[in-house]
């Protein structure tokens, strides 16, 4: 085992990652450029710190009593399927230490090495930006085909799935666009749904880093545009 991840930072004890308690570890790189992401710090490949394997499964052994029945590690980010290869690298070594292992995935990366680490995760957290293709382009700045084939692949594996849908006033909120996510989802072997309200909380990042904040207009949804 001698690969290493860019790691931005952890979470040790994350309670909405996944089951149980969890180390939630962020990993570096984005492809995306999401109006209300709230991590631009995490966008550059070559950013923070690069750590060997080993050393995250020894921090993850060192919390082995707080986690739980039901705890484990969750890969987040950023985009953990930039880094794909070594990303499988540490599930399997995880795993072969008995931990649980989700991951949690903007779904815009779909190369080889991708879609073997989505198989290799026991759950996979998966966002939807938008059902509609332009709608997608507009939200994240990125073509939306990969991410397709992404929900292609899940769907064939039948792969455990927690989705999750970032919803802003005017943006997602109608009843049209909640009747095509469920269009979306269609087939997928989905475990649990969470819609979750924008907020401002990162704005001060893009202050920190020059910058420009592209969900200036966003608001959040009142209750009802939230509901499912």
């Amino acid at each position: 085992m001698s690969g290493t991840l860019r790691v931005h930072s952890y979470e040790s004890f994350g309670a909405v990652d996944g089951p149980g308690i969890r180390l939630v570890v962020f990993l570096q790189g984005c492809p995306l450029r999401c109006l209300f992401c709230h991590n631009p710090d995490t966008w550059d490949p070559a950013g923070s710190t690069e750590t060997p394997i080993p050393e995250i499964v020894r921090k993850a052994t060192r919390m082995r009593p707080y986690l739980g029945a039901e705890g484990g590690v969750t890969f987040s980010g950023g985009e953990p399927l930039l880094q794909a290869r070594p990303l499988l690298e540490a599930i399997e070594a995880l795993h072969a230490e008995g931990f649980h292992v989700a991951l949690d995935t903007s779904g815009a990366v779909d190369t080889p090495e991708a879609l073997a680490a989505l198989d290799a995760a026991d759950l996979v957290l998966l966002d939807v930006k938008s059902p509609f293709p332009e709608r997608f382009r507009a939200v994240t700045g990125a073509d939306p085909a990969a991410y397709w084939r992404v929900l292609g692949h899940l769907r064939r594996t039948r792969k455990p799935l927690w989705v999750r849908q970032v919803v802003a006033h005017g943006l997602n909120d109608t009843p049209a666009e909640k009747a095509a996510t469920r269009d979306l989802l269609a087939g997928l072997n989905v475990r649990r749904l969470d819609r979750l309200p924008y907020h401002e909380l990162g704005v001060h990042k893009y202050e920190a880093l020059g910058i420009p904040y592209r969900g200036a207009a966003l608001r959040p949804p009142t209750p009802e545009e939230l509901a499912p």
